[in-house]
């Protein structure tokens, strides 16, 4: 299956997949974990590649979200058969597009971007506190405490992230977005497992998906500076 950008993804998740819009969610996950091991980095694949299959699971993997998916393209499908193009039409004009994307910027970039923040800034000094002595109870409750807001950060995360589509033209920025996003809930999943039973490497995992996190974050600043220009 050849991938033509991460903009595919936005535009065609089952394409994206290699299913049919007739697949069941059986078939859908198994192409979507198929394809995973086949372009992992690990395997020598390349993270765009990832980022797009994830958008695409992101869409046909939830049901209702799939349903919205179909509907909106039944709809579009009728509304091209049944109206002669206007040749007269005007495209959309610079200033609207702009608009869009400052918007999109400010009301869910920012907000995503300020959650994240707090939650892998708070972690290194949530962690030392830890460290003084993991075993201490009072010490666990305190970091168990701390992972419980974070994880409810990350669910406005998500959620802010849903709440409107990206402008045409950043769908890669959106993606890696997301992809920050993933980061940080995968290695809060880890630090949950390690609460329950203190084995190291979870914590090792979570530490390293956090480095690259903040990597990721810090180079999503710089290029929302760029975006606003």
């Amino acid at each position: 299956m050849a991938f033509r950008g991460i903009a595919l993804a936005a535009a065609d998740p089952y394409r994206v997949l290699g299913v049919s819009p007739a697949a069941t969610a059986a078939e859908i996950k198994a192409a979507y974990r198929a394809l995973v091991k086949q372009h992992h980095p690990d395997a020598g694949g390349d993270n765009s590649t990832i980022l797009a299959l994830n958008a695409a699971w992101e869409v046909l993997g939830d049901a209702d979200r799939r349903r919205r998916h179909d509907h909106a393209c039944r709809t579009t499908t009728t509304r091209q058969r049944g109206k002669a193009p206007d040749k007269s039409a005007a495209p959309p004009t610079a200033t609207a597009t702009e608009q869009d994307l400052l918007a999109w910027l400010q009301l869910v970039v920012a907000p995503c971007d300020r959650f994240l923040a707090q939650v892998i800034n708070s972690f290194p000094g949530q962690l030392k506190s830890l460290a003084a002595d993991p075993y201490d109870d009072a010490l666990m409750e305190a970091f168990c405490r701390f992972l419980e807001v974070s994880q409810a950060r990350l669910v406005k995360v998500e959620a802010l992230y849903r709440s409107r589509s990206c402008p045409a033209g950043v769908e890669s920025f959106s993606l890696a977005l997301y992809h920050c996003l993933s980061l940080v809930k995968d290695a809060f999943a880890d630090l949950e497992r390690y609460t329950l039973g203190y084995v190291d490497s979870y914590l090792r995992d979570a530490r390293e998906l956090l480095r690259q996190a903040k990597a990721r974050r810090s180079q999503l600043l710089a290029d929302s500076r760029q975006l606003r220009r």
